[in-house]
């Protein structure tokens, strides 16, 4: 789909979704603590970081280039994070005894966040390619 015949105000949801997918990359590919207690957990470090770093900047770049499958993708990825948030992570990311703090939950409500945003671009660009 040509990103011109979405409608303007489609910038924000994407620009959104890809800004909250492209501030987690830095502490994916440079394993920060908190991605490393977050894919062990999940018992996929190092290999489900870095590829879920992958998804997410290629969502990113597509969400700008490419907004419906930029956004189909986004979507993907962000309902693993919220299954595994809702499973063996939960909520609110915390490990005190690898001085890993609280987030209060932040990472759980990013992914939200850019689930609607992609959901966003994919129903209203479906219908911008019908019009």
């Amino acid at each position: 789909m040509n990103p011109s015949k979405l409608p303007t105000w489609l910038w924000v949801p994407r620009a959104i979704a890809a800004g909250i997918l492209l501030q987690t990359l830095y502490f994916k590919f440079t394993g920060a603590p908190e991605s490393v207690y977050i894919f062990e957990t999940l018992g996929v470090e190092p290999y489900g970081r870095i590829l879920a770093g992958l998804a997410e900047l290629l969502a990113a770049g597509l969400l700008l280039l490419r907004p419906r499958l930029g956004a189909a993708l986004a979507a993907m990825v962000m309902l693993a994070a919220i299954a595994s948030h809702l499973g063996p992570l939960g909520i609110v990311i915390a490990s005190p005894e690898r001085g890993i703090p609280s987030d209060g939950g932040l990472l759980f409500g990013l992914a939200l966040v850019t689930l609607l945003c992609a959901l966003l671009v994919l129903w209203f660009g479906r219908r911008a390619r019908a019009a």
